[in-house]
């Protein structure tokens, strides 16, 4: 018998504006259940960058952790990112979200000279040289993009975002709803989700897409 291919989904709070886009994150782990598969979910265990009120889009005067904020979307079920050990999962993933922005980096702030976390940088690369697939949704590419030199990915269709990640080194290719990039050098497969004006059936099918690559590519 097969033994169960399993992943594990980095979160980076819990919000599109201050942390994990909460759709691409519960359509994540749904498209894993649907491929038969198991997941873990992990996040750093760090203060959020900014607090953002999702009505009103404006910043909050307060201080919110990233994991704990993951968690409400797990229902308890996480693990800081310092737990993640490639050896143990088949792939992993980063659903989007600001928060990938603002608390997995500093892209939203410093543009192509933005900090990567140093936990998500080593997990990325530990990653990569265990030669474990991973999948990055809507904004995620260009965080992966900044860590793997030359690494092949979509956003989508924003042009300065594109203009962002060749100017770190990445290789930018525009796509439309669904689609993916796979760049097999890495095992890298990505797709632009809500970086288009999406559906959310649109984000679903796009998000199965690329787990079913990952699954190719184990």
């Amino acid at each position: 018998m097969n033994k169960q291919k399993r992943f594990a989904v980095i979160l980076s709070g819990c919000g599109v504006f201050d942390g994990a886009e909460i759709h691409e994150a519960t359509l994540t782990l749904l498209a894993i259940a649907k491929a038969g598969c198991s997941y873990e979910c992990f996040a750093p265990d760090k203060e959020q960058a900014q607090v953002i009120n999702h009505c009103t889009g404006k910043p909050m005067n307060e201080v919110r952790n990233v994991l704990v904020e993951s968690a409400r979307i797990t229902r308890g079920k996480i693990k800081a990112l310092n737990f993640y050990e490639p050896e143990n999962f088949d792939a992993v993933i980063f659903p989007g979200g600001f928060g990938v922005a603002k608390n997995l980096c500093t892209l939203a702030f410093e543009g192509s000279d933005c900090t990567v976390d140093p936990e998500v940088e080593l997990a990325v690369i530990a990653s990569v040289e265990a030669s474990i697939p991973i999948g990055a949704l809507c904004i995620a590419p260009a965080l992966i993009a900044k860590i793997l030199p030359g690494a092949d990915v979509t956003i989508g269709k924003d042009k300065e975002t594109a203009k962002t990640i060749e100017k770190m080194g990445g290789t930018h290719h525009e796509t439309d709803h669904a689609e993916v990039i796979i760049d097999e050098k890495y095992k890298l497969v990505t797709s632009p989700c809500y970086m288009l004006d999406a559906h959310i059936l649109q984000i679903a099918e796009g998000i199965q897409n690329v787990v079913d690559e990952l699954i190719r590519l184990m």
